[in-house]
């Protein structure tokens, strides 16, 4: 039986707009990982009514909520006595939360306000969360069917008390946490993955979801707590397999093997102590702020278009094919900083192409080894800061096919 838990967030900044709720995606990720099903996000103003309604709502249909604000000292911080009316508990005054507080003040050499006081009351029958880092405590209780966690909503405060509140939910609840594989691509979108997935046959058991980013398509297999392993492997194999060589790293299946694209490359950039030489021109600079810090990147030049990158190595290319030009300009790169690598990153299209959305540009990346030289094109649409980003990623990626042994 999969335990239930819900999300909580409390604040008319929440409810407005005038705040992005990152608690509750943080909280939601967290409690995933250790074998919650999250199955509500809810938010509500700061109206005492609302608040009480809706504990005794959650009380009755989820088996663990994690709340989040409300528990500040001034007037409009009602969650401690919207709980104490759901749960029918009057608020008694923690004289160690109160403790708590005034030595917060007490180390900063400033007077407790009056007001704070109200922070140290909770629910008569609660489990007060000490507050390392500020003045509000938390606390738990349960209430019917769900055990109530209550913490800040500011979220460096949330975060440092979730660790408490993380062990006390697995000494409390049994939990089997499913298994989560991501397998993270490049190079092709959500709906060319799931035609590429049209002959998957997956376990009635496994759920296959996808998630789009600026970077990456992510195609996530979420798994039972007891499926077996081996065939675990297999369904992402044949997964992968499906996408083809556009996967560059999957998440959750063995350590090493995950993590976002820069992060691939530069463990097997690592690994063989290669350097690398750049020319870009679409990704503007972008690229090489991708690599800052990297000690295999050798060398960068940053060019307007495909002329002034012959003009910056004084290579004269009498060729318009930029295929063939970028080969060229590739090998004197590589020849002048005598690098293991050298990657050159031309495109074809005029400024008004690469700055309208309604236009599109011809990215060539052309990659110069000992082994040989190694071409990929792509059409890149969009606005500016998007082909910007593509073109920095597409020729990363050249890189990265190279160095994982995948189809060029």
């Amino acid at each position: 039986m999969k335990v239930v838990a819900e999300i909580f967030s409390q604040g008319e900044e929440v409810v407005s707009g005038q705040t992005v709720d990152s608690n509750a995606a943080w909280l939601s990720q967290h409690l995933r990982d250790i074998g919650f099903v999250i199955k509500r996000h809810t938010a509500v103003g700061d109206d005492l009514s609302d608040l009480t309604a809706l504990i005794e709502e959650i009380a009755n249909r989820a088996d663990c909520c994690i709340c989040t604000g409300g528990l500040g000292p001034t007037v409009d911080d009602l969650t401690a006595e919207a709980v104490g009316l759901a749960a029918s508990q009057p608020l008694i005054l923690d004289a160690q939360a109160l403790q708590q507080i005034e030595a917060y003040y007490l180390h900063r050499q400033r007077p407790m306000p009056p007001a704070n006081r109200k922070q140290a009351y909770f629910p008569q029958h609660a489990l007060r969360i000490d507050n390392p880092v500020g003045t509000a405590p938390g606390f738990a209780l349960q209430i019917k069917r769900c055990w109530f966690v209550f913490l800040p909503g500011v979220p460096s405060e949330m975060k440092a008390m979730f660790a408490t509140v993380r062990e006390q939910l697995l000494a409390r609840f049994n939990l089997q946490p499913d298994k989560l594989v991501s397998l993270r691509s490049i190079g092709i979108g959500e709906s060319a993955i799931q035609q590429c997935l049209e002959d998957l046959i997956l376990p009635d058991d496994v759920q296959l979801g996808f998630r789009a980013t600026v970077d990456e398509v992510q195609t996530k297999l979420l798994f039972p707590a007891d499926f077996p392993q081996a065939e675990l492997n297999a369904c992402v194999q044949q997964t992968a397999s499906l996408i083809g060589d556009c996967v560059f790293a999957i998440d959750g299946l063995a350590a090493g093997q995950g993590g976002d694209l820069l992060t691939v490359i530069d463990q097997l950039m690592t690994a063989k102590n290669y350097r690398l030489a750049v020319l870009e021109t679409a990704s503007s600079g972008l690229l090489a702020a991708k690599c800052q810090g990297k000690d295999w990147l050798e060398t960068v030049l940053i060019a307007k278009d495909s002329l002034c990158a012959a003009q910056q190595l004084a290579v004269q290319v009498n060729d318009e094919e930029l295929t063939a030009h970028a080969e060229c300009l590739a090998s004197e790169l590589k020849q002048q900083q005598n690098t293991d690598f050298a990657l050159v990153q031309l495109y074809s299209g005029t400024q008004i192409d690469y700055q309208r959305k309604d236009k599109t540009i011809v990215l060539y990346n052309c990659l110069k080894t000992d082994a040989g030289v190694f071409h990929r094109q792509h059409t890149l649409g969009g606005g500016a800061q998007t082909k910007q980003n593509q073109a920095a990623l597409l020729s990363l990626d050249i890189l990265r096919r190279y160095l994982q042994n995948t189809c060029l």
